[in-house]
């Protein structure tokens, strides 16, 4: 695990984040509560800030970055973000599923209760509608999220990564569980 101080601002974590030991977080970054950060993830806030809600889970290999003076990144509550997914300057709202090697790019609003499905592109500026599903390249509205979807798969998904995250933190030392 690798905490770095850049711009004299170093992560900030809440109360009981995870932090596998190859993930990497950098500069301004601020956490709530009940985050994970997998193996080989990157949160980078060395050019911009970002901003992490409670509940997000963030897969092996992600990258979470922002554009120098343009474009943070905030992230909301209950969010999962697929392993290799790239999350660039953009907003994402609550109750969340960014899908495995999914890209979301610059200016993108990802509003609540959506999902992103596996390899989509979210181009630049790109609205996705509360409630709905992307997918592709470029990312397109492909149908609106049933009540079932939402529970068996974005509240399952988010569930289940605190599950992972408990069975890390029984076998590891303090300085993996910042908060």
């Amino acid at each position: 695990m690798m905490i770095i101080t850049v711009r004299e601002k170093t992560p900030e974590f809440g109360q009981n984040n995870y932090i596998a030991p190859t993930a990497t977080l950098i500069g301004d970054v601020k956490t709530g509560n009940d985050c994970s950060f997998w193996f080989g993830s990157v949160v980078r806030g060395d050019v911009n800030s970002i901003r992490i809600g409670n509940k997000v889970n963030v897969q092996d290999n992600v990258v979470i970055h922002c554009t120098y003076e343009m474009s943070t990144t905030t992230i909301g509550d209950n969010v999962s973000i697929g392993h290799n997914a790239v999350i660039h300057g953009c907003n994402i709202h609550d109750n969340v599923l960014i899908g495995i090697s999914a890209v979301i790019m610059d200016g993108a609003i990802i509003h609540k209760n959506s999902i992103i499905a596996a390899g989509a592109v979210v181009l630049k500026n790109t609205i996705v509608e509360e409630g709905c599903i992307y997918a592709g390249v470029p990312a397109k509205k492909i149908r609106e999220i049933s009540p079932d979807l939402l529970e068996g798969e974005i509240e399952r998904i988010a569930h289940n990564y605190l599950l992972y995250t408990s069975w890390y933190q029984e076998g590891s030392s303090d300085e993996n569980n910042p908060g």
